[in-house]
């Protein structure tokens, strides 16, 4: 992009014929877009056409920001390719996925309750839960404990061959 001459040249070495904008964008809070545009002419041609645009009979067009923003762009770029963005980046991606997990995880943009009292204990009760959901999927801090030693009754089942359940849940089944 060329933004003193007004052109754009694509990688075909073709140059813009038109150099239209900046237009205000549909949305109040999206930046301004110029726009550039190439002659049938110029894409017909091309044999690298499937590469700019899926259009069979017309050009291409190519959309961009004001010289402003793309300066600005370019400049954040280059600043987020440094190690000190990249630690101050690692602290708030930790905290963006906790609050996704929250917001489509456990449905937390709605609140099932009237006043922000009730509010507030729903989400102190969601992050509870949240927090024993993770803490019951990490492995274990120490090994096992060993097992306990069987009781009287436990004894008296195993002299007999009686076979005994696993668990109190079992003794129906």
């Amino acid at each position: 992009m060329d933004y003193d001459r007004r052109q754009v040249t694509c990688p075909q070495g073709q140059v813009s014929r038109g150099w239209h904008g900046p237009y205000p964008s549909s949305s109040p809070t999206a930046a301004p877009l110029t726009v550039a545009r190439f002659t049938k002419s110029q894409c017909q041609p091309c044999a690298a056409r499937a590469q700019c645009t899926s259009s069979r009979e017309s050009h291409r067009t190519v959309g961009f920001p004001p010289r402003e923003l793309r300066d600005l762009q370019l400049r954040v770029r280059a600043e987020q390719q440094t190690p000190e963005w990249k630690t101050r980046y690692a602290v708030r991606s930790g905290v963006e996925g906790t609050v996704n997990e929250f917001a489509h995880g456990h449905g937390m943009r709605r609140c099932r309750y009237r006043g922000q009292g009730k509010a507030h204990i729903q989400h102190i009760l969601t992050a509870i839960a949240v927090n024993i959901e993770r803490l019951s999927g990490l492995p274990p801090t120490e090994e096992a404990p060993t097992p306990r030693r069987p009781t009287a009754f436990q004894d008296y089942l195993d002299r007999r061959e009686i076979p005994r359940p696993k668990s109190w849940r079992t003794l129906g089944t």
